[in-house]
């Protein structure tokens, strides 16, 4: 329960904008209260109380150099993060991938289907038409008027 007590405090600490945009510029480089704060338009307070909602979530610490504290990103509570997203975007993928077969299966059904129909009703409407049609020109008859001209010495 401790993971996703640290899980819920992350993303709770990452639902405010403020703080979100204090982890873009700790991911880029160490920075101490003070130097985060000339970032924004809040005072130093202000900033140090973002800084302390993003230390209990674990995403934040601070270390001591000489007079200067220092903040920086602890990588862990990423990693616990990420792979809790990435459990769920897997799950997700299968869902969607699964979804997807079955409407290429089905789209493929219909399509076989709209073939098959396709083909009956053209059968039927040949048959229709074999029917219902007039009949076509009579087949022509030779008659002696359509043979060539006989000439001389031609045996017929």
């Amino acid at each position: 329960m401790v993971a996703v007590d640290q899980l819920s405090r992350a993303f709770v600490a990452l639902a405010d904008p403020t703080r979100r945009d204090i982890v873009a510029r700790l991911s880029v480089r160490d920075a101490t209260v003070g130097e985060l704060a000339e970032s924004y338009a809040m005072s130093m307070q202000a900033v140090s109380k973002h800084l302390k909602v993003l230390e209990e979530a674990g995403l934040v610490s601070r270390s001591r150099d000489g007079q200067r504290r220092p903040c920086h990103l602890e990588p862990q509570v990423f990693d616990l993060m990420t792979n809790w997203i990435e459990r769920y975007r897997r799950r997700a993928e299968e869902r969607f991938s699964r979804l997807d077969a079955l409407l290429a299966d089905l789209a493929e059904t219909e399509t076989n289907a709209g073939t098959e129909v396709d083909a009956e009703a053209e059968t039927e409407a040949r048959a229709e038409d074999a029917t219902t049609r007039p009949p076509g020109p009579a087949r022509r008859t030779h008659h002696h008027e359509d043979r060539p001209e006989h000439t001389e010495g031609d045996p017929s």
